[in-house]
């Protein structure tokens, strides 16, 4: 089993934010023909939402905490499916890359993301997959938080769903690699 996480802010104040496009790439990934995973359902054990796919190879995790506190429904989703964090990949928003941008590494470091660092420390290592996804434009002088808790603009939000469409295809292959 992989798990598949999100991060992102929870409530209808974040839903569009910059920092939420984890949460919105899982969202994507988890209705793509390819997984067609199930419902999105709250474990309260696990503080986070979940979805799995039929075969339960894949599980999609959005943790219900605040993005620096992440870690904690990651760590809990690990322990509670007895996966290693060589089976985790987060999707996560990444100031450094410009938007419509993405990349797929393992075992870099936080770049001052809270939601990753909060990963680092609960389960104390960084070995796992990153997808970090570019929100960075000509505004981004701003302030990082304030950056990131603004929503997309409206060119912004129309080409998330091709951007959404190629994490997954990407994703997708890097996986089906590196389990054959």
């Amino acid at each position: 089993m992989k798990l598949i996480v999100g991060l992102g802010n929870h409530g209808a104040r974040y839903t569009k934010t910059r920092h939420n496009v984890g949460f919105m790439a899982v969202d994507a990934l988890a209705h793509s023909a390819a997984l067609d995973c199930g419902a999105w359902k709250m474990n309260k054990k696990l503080n986070a939402e979940i979805a799995q796919t039929a075969d339960r190879t894949i599980l999609l995790l959005k943790p219900q905490t605040f993005m620096n506190e992440s870690g904690r429904a990651v760590q809990a989703a690990l322990h509670f499916f007895k996966l290693q964090p060589e089976d985790l990949w987060v999707f996560h928003d990444d100031l450094d890359l410009v938007f419509g941008a993405y990349k797929i590494q393992k075992g870099r470091g936080s770049a001052g993301h809270n939601g990753v660092e909060s990963i680092f420390d609960h389960i104390a290592t960084r070995n796992f997959t990153r997808v970090r996804i570019g929100v960075a434009n000509d505004e981004k002088q701003k302030q990082g938080a304030d950056f990131v808790l603004a929503p997309f603009k409206k060119k912004e939000q129309k080409e998330l769903p091709e951007l959404f469409e190629n994490i997954t295809k990407d994703f997708l292959n890097k996986l089906n690699s590196r389990s054959s």
